[in-house]
């Protein structure tokens, strides 16, 4: 078995046995393969559709590169993945709440990608938290709180980093195909039971085409059945931020005070009402989703999610009294300016990548790998489709480094907002299930 043969197969639409995917992702991790081949067969894939079939074997073949996680819990292993947008700190909530409703959460998580933020590095803003760790250290706290919210290993489905950046370089990063299996070699070396995606559409999502995020949700629903895990997929509006806050800090503000009672938005609640009711009900801990929606509910409200985010955070080297003084804990910015807009009127719609853009220059995402985020910058208080803005309602709250900055930032918020007469609340939430 050679690269070549492998790569003419692809190349001719003839498809490829579960050992030639076996064979080149394990070439893929030890670099046996060359980058000009890694290359050729990501190209080959992104022009040639490889179907259900050849989703499965790739995904099982990258997973297989490194560990897989195994368990002997006292209930089922669930997790969920998003596609990515912002203001989306659905994480936060969801994996003590699921916790606490006797599911157990290996949350491995990602950091910020162009203008969506990284749940990795929210949790970064508390300070002492160690947000990579071993596998062994992940089982441990799985085990003693019932969730863990980490970033993979380098033992993790070696073969897609790799691919990874391979695809980013050859322009076939928007494959289908390839998406599917990167996302899924990971989620699936988890050991899951179940897995829900929340695939984003709108102007803040990678998927901005509904028809287009129909496409990969329904990928990747079939492929993650097919490869033997439960699972489901919610279509989500990304047309506005998922949450009135964007930032790490921030964010992580808006999600305490979703566990604590004290505020949180909206959206942020219903999301996380709608994915936590999803995993409970796959993973057999609701007879249904409305009945896992009333069981998230009932942890939020408790008290009882929370609880379980401060055993999480301090096993993972955060503050041991975090959930009561989080306001002291996270980082802020010395500028802080509400920004109002010229003339009222109410919100028609937002640029909600060009908000991620003002997070990202602010200094809260990176625009080279190597940047080093502030994690109080960001924008607070973000008004929707719908609200009325005025001299009282600003567009949004600016947390910046320098006044320089928050000048910048305030002339992008301008642009990335249209007013106009009332339309309603925008797109609906949750636009469709599938699975």
């Amino acid at each position: 078995m050679d690269a070549r043969e492998i790569l003419a197969r692809l190349r001719d639409g003839k498809g490829l046995t579960p050992e030639q995917y076996q064979w080149f992702a394990q070439g893929l991790a030890d670099e046996t393969v060359s980058d000009a081949q890694a290359g050729a067969f990501a190209m080959a894939i992104c022009t040639r559709a490889i179907g259900r079939e050849g989703r499965v074997h790739l995904t099982h073949a990258m997973r297989d590169t490194g560990e897989v996680l195994q368990w002997n819990l006292s209930g089922p292993v669930l997790d969920k993945h998003s596609t990515g947008g912002v203001g989306d700190t659905v994480s936060l909530p969801l994996a003590p709440a699921l916790a606490a409703c006797g599911a157990y959460v290996p949350m491995l998580s990602g950091r910020g990608l162009g203008h969506t933020g990284g749940t990795l590095d929210k949790m970064e803003a508390i300070p002492g938290y160690r947000a990579i760790v071993g596998n062994d250290e992940v089982a441990r706290v799985v085990g003693e709180v019932g969730c863990a919210i980490v970033g993979a290993s380098g033992q993790i489905a070696p073969a897609d980093k790799r691919l990874y950046g391979v695809r980013d370089v050859t322009s076939t990063v928007e494959s289908i195909d390839l998406i599917t299996a990167s996302i899924l070699s990971k989620k699936l070396s988890e050991g899951l039971d179940g897995l829900v995606l929340d695939v984003k559409t709108g102007t803040g999502a990678f998927m901005a085409d509904p028809g287009e995020a129909l496409k990969l949700a329904q990928s990747l629903v079939d492929t993650a059945q097919g490869a033997g895990c439960r699972c489901s997929a919610l279509i989500t509006d990304m047309s506005q931020p998922a949450a009135r806050s964007a930032g790490n800090a921030l964010e992580v503000i808006e999600a305490m005070e979703l566990l604590t009672g004290s505020g949180g938005s909206d959206r942020l609640r219903r999301l996380t009402l709608s994915l936590g009711g999803e995993l409970l009900a796959l993973g057999g801990l609701a007879e249904d989703a409305a009945e896992g929606e009333a069981k998230i509910n009932d942890a939020l409200n408790s008290g009882a999610a929370a609880e379980r985010f401060g055993r999480m955070v301090a096993a993972l080297g955060g503050p041991s009294d975090f959930v009561s003084r989080w306001r002291d804990r996270l980082p802020s910015s010395p500028v802080v300016a509400e920004v109002f807009p010229r003339d009222p009127g109410t919100v028609a719609a937002i640029d909600t990548r060009a908000l991620g853009e003002i997070v990202v220059h602010l200094g809260g995402g990176r625009l080279v790998q190597s940047d080093k985020l502030d994690h109080g910058v960001g924008l607070s208080d973000i008004a929707g489709i719908g609200d009325t803005v005025d001299t009282q309602r600003p567009l949004a709250r600016i947390h910046a480094a320098s006044e320089e900055a928050a000048r910048e930032a305030a002339e992008a918020l301008h642009r990335a907002y249209t007013l106009g007469a009332p339309r309603g609340s925008g797109p609906d939430l949750i636009q469709e299930r599938i699975g």
